[in-house]
């Protein structure tokens, strides 16, 4: 299986990183590619074993999926393992550095669309993510 590779520095602290990634109530606010996207709602039982899910859909409502998983490898503040409900791996590392904290996702690409497609969407989602944080 291919393994992509997506990662961002982020101007914030290593807890307003961590928070901003996991609290369902701030992955509303940055889990979509693009503005004509968003994310009405997200749920996330943080534990080994727990579920995670998110709804993104377009705001024209033309289009929407839910993106879920399960948490198999958790360690507060520095990595979290989700193998998402196709059976795929997705791993996000967060590592504190000289002006934030460097936020590295690697994660299984899917065989129905092209890894540079999955590489550019998986991408945008993390520069969302990134601006969110910073302006907490």
């Amino acid at each position: 299986m291919t393994k992509v590779t997506i990662d961002a520095l982020v101007a914030a602290t290593p807890e307003t990183a961590w928070s901003c990634w996991t609290d369902p109530a701030h992955i509303t606010g940055w889990n979509f590619a693009s503005d004509d996207w968003c994310c009405p709602w997200a749920k996330s039982d943080l534990r080994l074993g727990g579920a995670y899910s998110a709804r993104m859909e377009a705001k024209d409502g033309s289009f929407g999926f839910e993106f879920g998983g399960k948490y198999e490898e958790l360690e507060t503040g520095k990595v979290i393992g989700l193998r998402m409900d196709d059976g795929r791996l997705a791993r996000t590392t967060f590592a504190a550095e000289k002006g934030g904290v460097r936020v590295t996702t690697v994660f299984d690409a899917e065989d129905e669309n092209p890894v540079e497609m999955q590489q550019e969407g998986w991408q945008s989602i993390l520069n969302s993510f990134k601006s969110y944080a910073e302006s907490r």
